[in-house]
């Protein structure tokens, strides 16, 4: 059994009485919020968290859907639960990456250091922005963070440490046992008399007829069948992944492989070669499903261009009731409710508030494969900027302020960090403490948990146990995801990843529109191996310089 799996069966017990934590990149009404995983106390005596650190200047970066005002009510009671002036980098999620680049040129280093690529910890670690956490600071003032990895994701608690010396806290989020869905219009398929596909074959009459069957009914010949993010779907057929913003490796043979390169994926390119030109394919998926804002919008599937997509993660894709969730009537009283649409699902109606989806199982290709894109249990690292050891205690204060934010035993206060100030933002919805039920105006508010300072920990492996979760159980997303086989970057992955990802997408756009012709696969092959590709391979398999 591998490491994933292992640390996947190690979270899974927990799930019925785990705490719910944010992933930061959704809003919840419920939750559970019995946690039984951290359980470790504060520091106590001149380590305690409830003595005043001698008023550090702390900047912070965390995820962001929407800029965390100055005023926060969160952001102000942890400034003053620890003495400290917070400053949050307000740094926009799909952009967050050159943002903090552009910082980092400037001579600024946060001090609590979110880096959400994980190949990019050995990166900044080479560029010297980022400090060594002595495991004995992190098991005495972030105990409940590393009780929680310790407990649940063992497989990974070392994943951060480099050259022997620990440099980035692992971030696992359990929920990336899902993978991403496969989504169709549901009344696309109903109106042209078909059936959501399981074959590639079957998948490719769905997305003809989506083309050219006038599936919105408007006499226009104006709709197609997939975009960029679908083509993945094509691609796990044939057991690889290929359009992601890191290059995706499979085991072959005991060995590490690029998927992009595999003598397979030149059968998947003529798929999609022919579906181009028929216009099958959207011929805007050069720029991606996405026209901005967040990040995980199809505004082609929203738009109704395109009848099927693999954008998002499953809670974009929540329909009106799809399970019951809780809310407050008009005397204030919980009741409950249908869980309303949400994102992506929610656009797209109010836009065609007749438009429904439906999840489809990956579509199985030649040789029975099949796959969709899944993001390894390891998503990002959190780790401490290298100015912060500059001032005596202050790298203490941060990992206690993290812990007490991201894991805090308490319930009632880890429900406060989370989702704000109770009976303003939030209120028990029952008696026993266990869910928590978001007030009016927030409940139908997006990101309101960025607009009040909540949220400003990091996710650590404990299995959600609310009520969107359980749903997700049921949706068997939990099979067929294709994972990236290497989760930490090699130095030269650090230093020719870039320029290989930019040679990998647009030889595969110049396939796929014609403008090279497949029987130069091989000589791609070369080229990219030539770039450094090799390199990134050897280092990859452990093995040594030739």
């Amino acid at each position: 059994m591998n490491n994933r799996w292992s640390a996947v069966l190690l979270i899974i017990p927990v799930i019925l009485t785990a705490l719910g934590l944010l992933s930061g990149c959704d809003l919840r009404g419920v939750t559970d919020v019995n946690r039984s995983t951290a359980s470790a106390q504060q520091p106590a005596a001149d380590g305690s968290a409830d003595s005043p650190a001698p008023g550090y200047t702390i900047s912070w970066t965390m995820h962001q859907n929407l800029p965390v005002p100055e005023d926060a009510a969160v952001v102000r009671e942890v400034e003053e639960k620890f003495g400290v002036d917070l400053d949050v980098w307000n740094l926009e999620n799909n952009k967050y990456e050159s943002l903090l680049e552009l910082k980092l040129v400037q001579g600024a280093i946060p001090d609590l250091f979110r880096i959400r690529q994980t190949q990019d910890l050995l990166k900044y670690q080479q560029q010297g922005v980022l400090a060594e956490i002595p495991q004995e600071l992190l098991d005495t003032y972030a105990p409940n963070i590393m009780k929680a990895i310790r407990e649940n994701a063992p497989a990974y608690q070392n994943s951060g440490v480099i050259d022997g010396a620990y440099y980035g806290i692992p971030v696992v989020n359990p929920t990336n046992i899902y993978r991403i869905p496969v989504v169709y219009r549901q009344d696309w398929l109903d109106k042209l008399g078909l059936s959501v596909p399981d074959t590639l074959a079957d998948f490719e009459k769905v997305i003809y007829a989506f083309a050219n069957g006038d599936p919105d009914g408007n006499g226009v010949k104006d709709t197609y069948g997939l975009s960029l993010e679908g083509m993945n779907v094509v691609f796990g057929a044939f057991g690889q992944i290929v359009f992601a913003d890191q290059l995706y490796f499979s085991r072959q043979d005991q060995q590490l492989v690029i998927g992009a390169l595999q003598p397979e994926m030149k059968e998947a390119l003529r798929y999609l070669r022919k579906w181009y030109q028929d216009g099958v394919i959207d011929p805007e998926f050069i720029t991606g499903e996405n026209k901005g804002g967040y990040k995980h919008l199809s505004h082609a599937f929203i738009n109704g261009r395109i009848g099927m997509t693999s954008m998002g993660n499953y809670y974009h894709w929540i329909q009106n009731g799809d399970y019951s969730t809780l809310t407050t009537d008009e005397l204030g009283k919980t009741v409950e409710t249908p869980v309303a649409a949400t994102f992506n699902v929610k656009e797209l109606t109010a836009k065609n508030p007749q438009a429904r989806i439906v999840f489809g199982r990956p579509v199985s290709g030649p040789d029975g494969k099949r796959g969709s894109k899944a993001y390894d249990m390891l998503m990002s690292y959190t780790a401490i900027g290298a100015d912060a050891v500059k001032e005596p205690g202050k790298l203490e204060t941060i990992l206690q302020m993290l812990d007490y934010v991201s894991a805090n035993p308490d319930p009632q206060e880890d429900t406060r960090m989370k989702f704000g100030i109770q009976g303003e933002h939030w209120e028990w919805a029952d008696s026993l403490n266990k869910e928590v039920v978001v007030l009016p105006p927030y409940d139908q508010t997006f990101s309101y948990q960025n607009t009040i300072g909540a949220g400003l920990g990091m996710t650590v492996p404990v299995m959600p146990g609310d009520r969107r979760e359980q749903w997700a159980a049921t949706l068997d997303l939990d099979r067929d995801g294709i994972y990236n086989a290497l989760e930490v970057a090699t130095p030269s992955l650090v230093k020719n990843g870039p320029e290989l990802i930019q040679l990998r997408n647009e030889a595969y756009i110049a396939f796929i529109t014609g403008e090279r012709p497949l029987e130069a696969f091989g000589s791609f092959v070369k080229e990219f191996m030539a770039a450094g590709g090799a390199e990134v391979l050897r280092e990859a398999n452990g093995l040594p310089e030739s």
